[in-house]
C-alpha cells in the first residue's frame, strides 16, 4: 500500500526542541567526570589511575591488533582506494575473513568480542592506511546494526542478526535530503499493515548504504489505534523488494567511501524487526551514539600520530638558510604543536574508550567531548603538517611520486579529516548537545522559573527550589585544592596543571552560573557563549586525560604496557610528562584565550549582521564574479536520475 510522502511541513522551534529533549536520557544513574567538571567539581578519582584492559581482554586484543596490522601492511593498497575512489573486493572479504566486521561483536555470536579500546586501536591501524576502511568499519559497527542490536535488540534478535553482522557490512539511515539535525522533521513513514510495517521515504549520505546487507533505518510511524507512534528504528535486509540505491555520493575526501540516496518504496519489514519500542528510535539512535562517537577520536589520533612521523622526519631532513627547517622557530612551534596535540588526541580516546569498558560511567558528555575535541584539533594538525612540508604538502602523493618524490599523503589527510567536523553531529550540533547536558542542573532546577507556560504559584515555588541549590552549589566554587601548592604533588612536573584544570573548572561553573542568572531561559540561544563554554570543558577534559596517561605511562601502567613497554616494546618513560607538559602549556594558553571571549566578544552584532546579510542587504558585495554553480545557457542541465532508477547497490 503505497503512501504518499508529505510535502514539507512547518515545524516550530519549540517543537523541534520538545522533540530533541524527549530523546536525551533524562537521568544520570552513573558517575560522569565530565559532567562533575561543568559543575566545578574536579573528580579525579574517577579516571585515576588511568584504567587498563584486563589480561583476557589484552590478549585477546593484541593478537587481532596484530594480525590486523600485517594484513593493512601487507595486503592493502592505499593509493589504489584513493585513485580508483573504491575499496577492492578483496580488500573488503579480507577483512571479513580476519573477523574485522565482528570487533565488536560478542563471541557468543561469532564475532571477536572487543572491548571498545581495542577497537579503537584497530580503527586507528586501519584508518592510517586508508581512513576509508576506517570510515566503513566504523559505520557499520558503532552506529550500524551490531550497535542497537546489542543495546536494545531482544535475544530474539540478537540472535537473528548479530552473526549476519559479524561477516557482513551494516549501515545507519537517519538523515534525508530535507532533514539533517532536527529529527522533528524527519518524513520517512513506517505504516503498519497486518503483521508488517510498510516502509517509504528518501535517506542521504548513507555511508555503507551502497554495500550494505542490512540497515537500521528510522522512520516516522503515524499515530492511530493501538499504535504510539512517533520515530522508530527498524532492521531491513538490503535484498528487500522496493529498495533503490539510487547514487553513489562523492565527496572531497574519503573517496573510498561507500555513500548514496537511498530510496524506500512500499518496502514490508515485519513488526519483529522493530528495534525496541514505537517512538523510541531517537532514544535509541542517542544512546548508541554516546560511544559510537568514539570512533572518530581514535581516527583522528591515527592521523595525528602519522603526522608527527611526517612532520619530524621532512623538519629534519630538509634544510633552508643552512638549517633543518625544524631547527627555525616558525616551524619548531608548528612541530611542537603537532606532537603535543597527537599524544593528547590519543591520550583522549584511550580514556574515553576505556571509562566505556568499565562500564561505571556515564559517558555521554566525555564521549561527545571526545569527538568535538579530536576533530576539531586534527584539522589543525593536519593543516599545521601541510604547512611544514609547504609545496610538497599541496602536491598530490600520485604527482609526487610520478616525479620521483616519496608519496606523502598529506593533502589526503587534510582532505579525509574535514568530515570528523561533520560526522555524527557537527561541531556546532555537539556544541548544543553538550552544552545542553552541562547546564541541565541549572534547567533542573529552574524549569518552572523559565517556563512561560508555568503559573506564578509554580514559579514561586521553583525560585524556592533554586534558592535552596544555589544556597548548597556556590560556596563549594569559592575554594579547592587548585588553591593549594601541594595538591596532586604524585604527578611531579604536571601537578601544576591539574591545579590549574580545578581551578579552571570552578571558574567555568561560576560563569555559567552569572550567565544562567543573566540571560534566564535565553541562555539556550546564546550559542556562542555556550560553544565557548564547552570548549573550555573540552581543553580541561584533554589536559585531564593527558596528565593521567602520561603518569601512568611514566611509570609502566599505561593501557598499551607491560612492566614499563607499550605492545612495540619501547616505553615512553619520562619523555610522556614532557609531552603532557607541553601540551598543557599550550592548551592553557586557549582556555584563557575561550574564558576572555565568554564576555568579550562580537556575538551580538555578528548575529545582527547575520541577518541583515539574510534581508539581501549585502547583495552588492556579490558583484563581479560568476558563480559556478550555475551553468552558462550552452551548457545542457544534467538530467535528474528517476525515481526508479536502476540501483547502485553493491554486493560484497
Amino acid at each position: 500500500m503505497s503512501q504518499p510522502m508529505r510535502t514539507d511541513e512547518h515545524v516550530d522551534e519549540r517543537t523541534a526542541r520538545k522533540a530533541a529533549e524527549e530523546a536525551r536520557e533524562a537521568e544520570w544513574r552513573l558517575p560522569s567526570f565530565g559532567r562533575r567538571l561543568f559543575l566545578g567539581e574536579f573528580r579525579l578519582d574517577l579516571v585515576h589511575p588511568h584504567p587498563r584492559p584486563g589480561a583476557d581482554d589484552r590478549a585477546r586484543g593484541d593478537a587481532f591488533l596484530a594480525k590486523l596490522t600485517e594484513f593493512c601492511q601487507n595486503e592493502v593498497d592505499p593509493a589504489r582506494i584513493e585513485r580508483d575512489a573504491r575499496i577492492p573486493d578483496e580488500t573488503l572479504r579480507g577483512l571479513r575473513d580476519l573477523g574485522a566486521f565482528g570487533m565488536k561483536v560478542p563471541e557468543r555470536y561469532g564475532g571477536l568480542g572487543l572491548g571498545q579500546f581495542h577497537y579503537g586501536r584497530a580503527l586507528m591501524v586501519a584508518g592510517s592506511v586508508s581512513p576509508a576502511i576506517g570510515a566503513l568499519l566504523s559505520a557499520h559497527q558503532s552506529i550500524g546494526v551490531p550497535q542497537p542490536v546489542a543495546m536494545f535488540g531482544t535475544d530474539e534478535q540478537k540472535e537473528a542478526w548479530l552473526p549476519r553482522c559479524a561477516t557482513r557490512i551494516t549501515a545507519f539511515l537517519l538523515t534525508e535530503p530535507d532533514v539533517g539535525s532536527d529529527p522533528a522533521r524527519l518524513r520517512a513513514t513506517a505504516v503498519p499493515d497486518g503483521d508488517d510495517y510498510v516502509l517509504n521515504g528518501v535517506k542521504l549520505w548513507t555511508t555503507n548504504g551502497v554495500v550494505a546487507d542490512l540497515v537500521v533505518v528510522m522512520a516516522r510511524v503515524p499515530e492511530s489505534d493501538g499504535h504510539r507512534g512517533g520515530i522508530s528504528a527498524f532492521v531491513v535486509d538490503m535484498d528487500t523488494p522496493g529498495i533503490t540505491v539510487e547514487n553513489r555520493n562523492a565527496f572531497m575526501g574519503l573517496r573510498g567511501i561507500e555513500n548514496g540516496v537511498t530510496r524506500f518504496h512500499d518496502v514490508r519489514v515485519p513488526k519483529a524487526n522493530m528495534i525496541g519500542k514505537e517512538g523510541a528510535g531517537l532514544k535509541i539512535a542517542l544512546a548508541t551514539l554516546n560511544t559510537g562517537r568514539l570512533s572518530l577520536p581514535a581516527m583522528c589520533a591515527a592521523n595525528g600520530k602519522w603526522a608527527v612521523k611526517i612532520a619530524r622526519e621532512w623538519s629534519a631532513e630538509r634544510v633552508q638558510w643552512g638549517r633543518p627547517v625544524g631547527r627555525h622557530e616558525a616551524v619548531a612551534r608548528k612541530v611542537a604543536f603537532i606532537a603535543a596535540t597527537a599524544y593528547a588526541m590519543e591520550a583522549v580516546h584511550d580514556l574515553s574508550a576505556r571509562l566505556a569498558d568499565d562500564a561505571r560511567n556515564d559517558i555521554r558528555i566525555e564521549a561527545a567531548l571526545a569527538k568535538l575535541w579530536s576533530s576539531e584539533m586534527a584539522c589543525r594538525v593536519a593543516d599545521e603538517l601541510v604547512q611544514v612540508r609547504g609545496g610538497r604538502g599541496y602536491e598530490t602523493a600520485a604527482s609526487l611520486a610520478a616525479r620521483g618524490e616519496r608519496g606523502v599523503p598529506a593533502e589526503q589527510m587534510l582532505r579525509d579529516v574535514r568530515i570528523n567536523r561533520i560526522f555524527e553531529g557537527s561541531s556546532e550540533i555537539m556544541h548544543l548537545l553538550i552544552a545542553r547536558e552541562a547546564v541541565d542542573a541549572h534547567l533542573s532546577v529552574a524549569g518552572d522559573i523559565i517556563d512561560p507556560d508555568a503559573s506564578a504559584g509554580d514559579k514561586a515555588r521553583a525560585a524556592a527550589r533554586a534558592g535552596g541549590f544555589y544556597a548548597r552549589w556556590l560556596p563549594t566554587l569559592v575554594t579547592g585544592p587548585g588553591r593549594r601548592p601541594g595538591s596532586y604533588a604524585e604527578f611531579g612536573p604536571l601537578a601544576k596543571h591539574l591545579r590549574y584544570v580545578e581551578r579552571a573548572s570552578r571558574k567555568l561553573a561560576r560563569s555559567v552560573f552569572y550567565a544562567a542568572g543573566r540571560w534566564q531561559g535565553g541562555l539556550e540561544r546564546k550559542q556562542g557563549f555556550l560553544g565557548r563554554m564547552v570548549d573550555i570543558g573540552a581543553e580541561l577534559y584533554a589536559m585531564s586525560a593527558v596528565c593521567v596517561r602520561a603518569h601512568a605511562d611514566a611509570s609502566g601502567k599505561g593501557p598499551l604496557q607491560d612492566g614499563g613497554a607499550n605492545a612495540n616494546g619501547r616505553g615512553p618513560g619520562k619523555s610522556a610528562l614532557l609531552l603532557a607538559d607541553a601540551f598543557c602549556k599550550q592548551s592553557r594558553v586557549r582556555v584563557e584565550g575561550l574564558f576572555d571571549g565568554l564576555w568579550r566578544n562580537t556575538d551580538a552584532p555578528d548575529v545582527r549582521l547575520a541577518r541583515a546579510v539574510l534581508d539581501g542587504a549585502f547583495t552588492w558585495v556579490e558583484e563581479g564574479v560568476l558563480d559556478p554553480s550555475i551553468p552558462g545557457p550552452w551548457i545542457a542541465p544534467s538530467e535528474p536520475g528517476p525515481s526508479g532508477a536502476e540501483s547502485v547497490h553493491r554486493h560484497v
